[in-house]
């Protein structure tokens, strides 16, 4: 008996929360309609289209893919003309600018000497005499304790090519520029 004594108390008690006015929650939502704008502006008119049509049907369609340029296989070249050998195979330090790279050491004996080459993606290569390094099909034709001597061939504009002698130094340990 008791129990339901305390039961219809608590749902009486909950039951009066539910009596309250909502007087101040109208008053409010008045207000707010009274501040608010009566409307949205309406949208600005859409321009009317205009068609274009394609007036180039003899032309190559730009939605496929290019015709392939055709490669020269052989460089056009006068007799006594010197140019690169097309045929050879380009080695790996050959996709980099001389600036790109630096020598950071050598390997070897008096006789036979390796320098060690940084390229710009930190990786080392290894490089003797005859190795090609460059943009410019530039061949090792000494390398030193300190230095590497080599031979590049640099395009003359008139289809033929001229050698330039070269030198690549040892790099400062100092510099922090390349680490």
């Amino acid at each position: 008996m008791k129990r339901r004594i305390a039961l219809l108390l608590a749902c009486s008690t909950l039951l009066q929360g539910c009596n309250d006015s909502l007087t101040d929650i109208q008053q409010f939502m008045e207000s707010v309609k009274a501040n608010t704008p009566a409307g949205i502006p309406p949208l600005p008119k859409a321009k009317p289209f205009v068609h274009i049509s394609y007036q180039s049907a003899n032309a190559r369609s730009p939605f496929s893919a290019p015709r392939p340029e055709a490669v020269q296989e052989q460089f056009s070249q006068s007799q006594d003309c010197l140019s690169p050998d097309p045929a050879r195979r380009k080695e790996p330090l050959e996709k980099f600018a001389l600036d790109n790279l630096a020598m950071r050491g050598t390997l070897g004996d008096s006789s036979n000497f390796w320098a060690l080459i940084e390229a710009a993606d930190k990786t080392l290569h290894r490089v003797s005499k005859n190795n090609y390094i460059g943009l410019f099909h530039g061949r090792i034709i000494q390398v030193e304790p300190d230095k590497i001597e080599l031979i590049e061939l640099i395009p003359d504009g008139a289809g033929c090519w001229k050698e330039r002698t070269t030198t690549m130094q040892m790099a400062d340990p100092a510099d922090k520029s390349r680490n």
